[in-house]
């Protein structure tokens, strides 16, 4: 791995605890990191392409506080555990949210081995959005994991392990993976085909989504969405300077007066 700069990237989260490789140390980095930093697609919108060099990720996330989605922030992530001293293997996922055909292998988690005290493994994964875990995951079949009212587990299907998520009231599939490691190249070839191929939802729809403990915030084109609490509320991006202001006041990130993305489409 290239030079990481481990006290800035924590600084952007504002992580100031322990520095070791431990499950507390995991869980409390995975859940700052999924506070501090947005998932989002603008740069696609932007006609700007994505660099998962850890140099560009640096500049993007941590130095121009920015999000990014699963390749970019996951890439950050084990740059970050692996200076921490934990063993992470890069892993692939088939996205089954809202599928009704199987999907190529599109989504970048991680898998984290623990020695010592709980030698087991743990799935970390700050990449899937409003409905991906806020801390790690168990790699253990059936045990739920619940944090403000948000629900996860983990099921296998022959030789792959499902991802389930239970937001409002319901369990469903997240996503689909095997422990078959992966590489940085691997997901140079999905990102590409994530963010360029015209039917992709990243090349067709903007969206930007915050995660905390105990809620969760959705921008998709012009629809907001906050879940708290099992109930779901909304409203209505009303224009580009609108959603300028969203983009700045809830998700934290500023784009200059005047910035116009591909999507959505205001003119209706």
């Amino acid at each position: 791995m290239p030079a990481f700069d481990l006290p800035a990237y924590l600084e952007r989260i504002a992580y100031t605890g322990p520095r070791e490789a431990t499950l507390p140390v995991l869980t409390a980095i995975h859940e700052a990191h999924s506070v501090a930093i947005p998932f989002e697609n603008l740069d696609i919108l932007l006609g700007r392409g994505i660099d998962l060099e850890l140099s560009a990720l640096e500049r993007k996330l941590v130095a121009g506080r920015r999000g990014g989605y699963c390749f970019e922030q996951n890439t950050l992530l084990r740059a970050a555990l692996e200076g921490l001293g934990f063993r992470v293997t890069s892993l692939a996922a088939r996205v089954r949210a809202g599928a009704t055909v199987v999907r190529p292998r599109t989504h970048m988690l991680l898998l984290v081995d623990l020695d010592g005290e709980l030698a087991a493994s743990f799935i970390a994964d700050v990449g899937f959005g409003c409905d991906g875990p806020v801390r790690p995951l168990a790699l253990m079949e059936g045990r739920e994991s619940w944090l403000g009212g948000f629900g996860h587990r983990l099921r296998r299907e022959g030789d792959a392990w499902v991802l389930e998520g239970n937001a409002l009231g319901a369990w469903g599939d997240l996503y689909a993976f095997t422990l078959e490691p992966q590489y940085a190249v691997d997901f140079v070839m999905a990102s590409h085909f994530t963010s360029t191929f015209p039917t992709s939802p990243f090349v067709n729809s903007l969206t930007a989504q915050r995660s905390w403990p105990e809620r969760r915030l959705i921008l998709r084109n012009r629809d907001l969405f906050e879940r708290a609490e099992g109930k779901e509320t909304s409203e209505t991006v009303r224009d580009p300077e609108h959603l300028l202001a969203i983009l700045r006041d809830r998700f934290g990130l500023a784009f200059p007066a005047g910035t116009r993305f591909a999507r959505p489409d205001f003119s209706s």
